[in-house]
C-alpha cells in the first residue's frame, strides 16, 4: 500500500516554510499566510518571552489576498498595530 500511496502522492506531507521573525518593540512577529483557493488568508504568530517562557498569540484573520507576499506584508502590519493598540499587554 505504501508503494502505491507514493505512486499517486498520497504520502506528500506539506513543508513549513521557515520565516525569518520581525522584531517589533520587543515581540517577534512571524506571518504565516494560509493557502485557500488559490488565494492566501493572513495569519501569523506574535510571541515574546515573559519571565523566561515564551508567550504565543497565534490568529488568523478573514482577510484574504491573491499574493503570499502582499499577505505576509500585511500580516505585519496589522500586528503591529495591534501590539500598539493593546500597549504591548497582549499576554
Amino acid at each position: 500500500m505504501g508503494f502505491l500511496s507514493k505512486l499517486f502522492g498520497g504520502s506528500k506531507t506539506p513543508t513549513k516554510e521557515e520565516v525569518e521573525p520581525i522584531e517589533y518593540n520587543g515581540f517577534l512577529i512571524c506571518p504565516e499566510p494560509i493557502a485557500e483557493g488559490g488565494q492566501y488568508r493572513i495569519a501569523g504568530q506574535i510571541t515574546k518571552e515573559l519571565d523566561g517562557e515564551m508567550k504565543s498569540h497565534r490568529f488568523i484573520r478573514s482577510d484574504v489576498l491573491s499574493s503570499k507576499s502582499d499577505a505576509c506584508e500585511l500580516m505585519v502590519k496589522k500586528s503591529k498595530m495591534f501590539i500598539d493598540q493593546s500597549s504591548g499587554k497582549i499576554f
